[in-house]
């Protein structure tokens, strides 16, 4: 079985899924929409696919699924509409800014019976999942405290910051779902400190561009996550998980693994650059799930359970942020 995918979205993260799809196995990008055709038209040529408009998509006979790699505010009418349709549903995170949408945009997939998966690709990079493969073999017993390290190596434009949510709906998303992954339960509290320390048009935005965060579950687990819309030195992904027995970790990759030493010292290539050469495997892996979930009847993992739950973990950091003390989280 060939699954035969539309994308929604021929941005930046469009053009990472429509290659995914390509290296995938059983997979087929058949037609791409975008509100700019020059982009649609772009990928669809890269990838031998066709242009068309997002409802020729949703009704298309050859089209099994759909890729919704739109704008955050335009996802939820589109899981909706595509639930209808009677697609399986991939959409990048979030489902929408706010958790009362979300609620009603999952009720309509579950009503539907639609296959539902949320792009928080991270629990596919080969290295953080050996992490979790590591955990679950009882490499460090039971796991204590996780610690999380997300730094971008340079803010996005304005434009971006004022349409995304800001830092945790966009960017600290993806950790909170991290930290449940590797805690193995949902936090239920959050305690978050944060700045504007990088670009003051982002503080003129009204947002915050760095960021520390503590999350608690109701057994005592504790995460731990550090936040920075600036590293200098390239795109810095790290985790740690510290459990009874000892610790397992992932460090950063790197351009490649050679190292020079001379007089002044050890030198070693630089950090990869942003996300789309850093999880470029991860994104692979995550659509090669989703086919395998779609051919197989599996449940989605992450399902848009999981991305409420990373919306309600941002919303409750938000709130800490504002009245300075720990919150609970409202799943």
């Amino acid at each position: 079985m060939t699954l035969r995918f539309g994308l929604l979205g021929a941005g930046r993260i469009g053009k990472v899924h429509a290659g995914a799809v390509s290296s995938s196995v059983g997979a087929k990008l058949v037609a791409v929409a975008d509100a700019l055709p020059e982009a649609a038209e772009a990928i669809a040529r890269a990838h031998g696919a066709e242009v068309r408009a997002v409802d020729a998509i949703m009704n298309a006979r050859d089209i099994d699924a759909v890729l919704i790699t739109t704008p955050t505010d335009v996802h939820a009418d589109m899981i909706e509409q595509a639930a209808r349709a009677k697609k399986a549903i991939f959409c990048e995170k979030p489902i929408d800014l706010s958790i009362e949408r979300v609620r009603r945009c999952l009720d309509v997939v579950a009503a539907e019976k639609a296959p539902l998966m949320i792009g928080f690709n991270r629990r596919f990079d080969p290295n953080f999942r050996e992490v979790r493969a590591r955990i679950d073999a009882g490499a460090i017993g039971e796991v204590e405290m996780v610690s999380i390290t997300s730094r971008d190596p340079a803010p996005p434009p304005v434009g971006y910051i004022k349409r995304s949510g800001g830092l945790f709906r966009d960017m600290t998303i993806h950790d909170f779902d991290m930290a449940a992954f590797l805690l193995g339960e949902d936090p239920i509290s959050v305690f978050a400190a944060a700045s504007n320390l990088v670009d003051p048009a982002i503080g003129e935005a009204g947002d915050v561009d760095s960021a520390s965060l503590i999350l608690k579950t109701r057994t005592g687990k504790i995460a731990q996550i550090s936040n920075s819309r600036r590293a200098t030195y390239g795109y810095d992904q790290r985790i740690e998980a510290h459990g009874s027995k000892g610790m397992v970790a992932a460090e950063n990759l790197r351009e490649s693994t050679v190292e020079v030493a001379n007089a002044s010292g050890y030198l070693r290539d630089p950090l990869l650059n942003f996300f789309m050469t850093r999880y470029t495997q991860a994104y692979a892996n995550e659509i090669a799930a989703f086919v395998e979930a779609v051919a197989g009847g599996r449940a989605m993992s992450p399902s848009g359970e999981d991305g409420l739950k990373a919306l309600a973990m941002a919303d409750a950091a938000l709130k800490s942020l504002k009245d300075g003390r720990e919150v609970e989280i409202a799943y």
